[in-house]
């Protein structure tokens, strides 16, 4: 018996895969081998500087509103630099509002604003090598907003820039209560959430000064 149908599929391969698509903060977007180059076009050190660092970062959304039961499945290499990546999923304004609703917040790549504004999301951060302390234990980890609730964490088995070997596969299934998280077939946790989140709207994030590689974006409902 056939699977689910696959409901959106991107190779991300070119410039036309990303018409439509909202870059929040200072996302710079190149494609090769066959897939999307992600990096902060910002100058993160005149920023730390400025004591701004956190501006550095940014969030990559896809135009499309998926439904409550999905599962995304994407390739991400590490190119080079120590950062963080992250996937936002079931993402909607608070209050059952639209996520570029004009009367939410402007959001400009400022973490704070995706975790304790008026967005209504899980946001699974993985690859997590931004701080010491995240290279010294390293975890995946899944959070509810807003509130910056932490709700699920895993191990993180995936290698920095400098040993990996190829992409991985990374997938996010999120079916009624239950979400799971795996790379390459490894599941990570699971987490049954008492008040699970509805259609919304997925997006790449990542903290610079991380560069990464994504290909074949594939969603399917569940």
């Amino acid at each position: 018996m056939a699977g689910p149908a696959v409901t959106y599929r991107n190779p991300l391969a070119e410039a036309a895969d990303l018409d439509g698509w909202t870059a929040e903060g200072p996302a710079g977007t190149a494609h090769a081998d066959g897939g999307l180059v992600l990096s902060s076009t910002a100058d993160e050190a005149a920023l730390a500087a400025a004591g701004r660092g956190d501006h550095a970062h940014f969030t990559l959304w896809c135009p499309e509103v998926f439904p409550a039961d999905i599962a995304i499945e994407w390739d991400f290499r590490p190119l080079a630099g120590e950062g963080l990546a992250m996937l936002f999923f079931a993402a909607a304004g608070t209050g059952g509002r639209d996520l570029f609703d004009p009367a939410l917040a402007p959001r400009t790549g400022y973490y704070p604003q995706y975790h304790s504004g008026d967005v209504s999301a899980l946001h699974v951060s993985y690859l997590r090598r931004k701080w010491p302390a995240e290279r010294r234990f390293r975890t995946c980890n899944l959070r509810k907003s807003p509130g910056f609730r932490l709700v699920a964490q895993g191990a993180d088995p995936l290698p920095g820039p400098e040993d990996a070997d190829g992409h991985y596969r990374v997938r996010v299934a999120k079916r009624g209560p239950e979400v799971t998280f795996a790379i390459d077939g490894l599941t990570l946790f699971t987490f049954r959430d008492p008040e699970p989140l509805g259609a919304g709207r997925i997006g790449f994030r990542q903290m610079a000064p991380l560069v990464s590689h994504y290909r074949d974006l594939e969603v399917t409902a569940l």
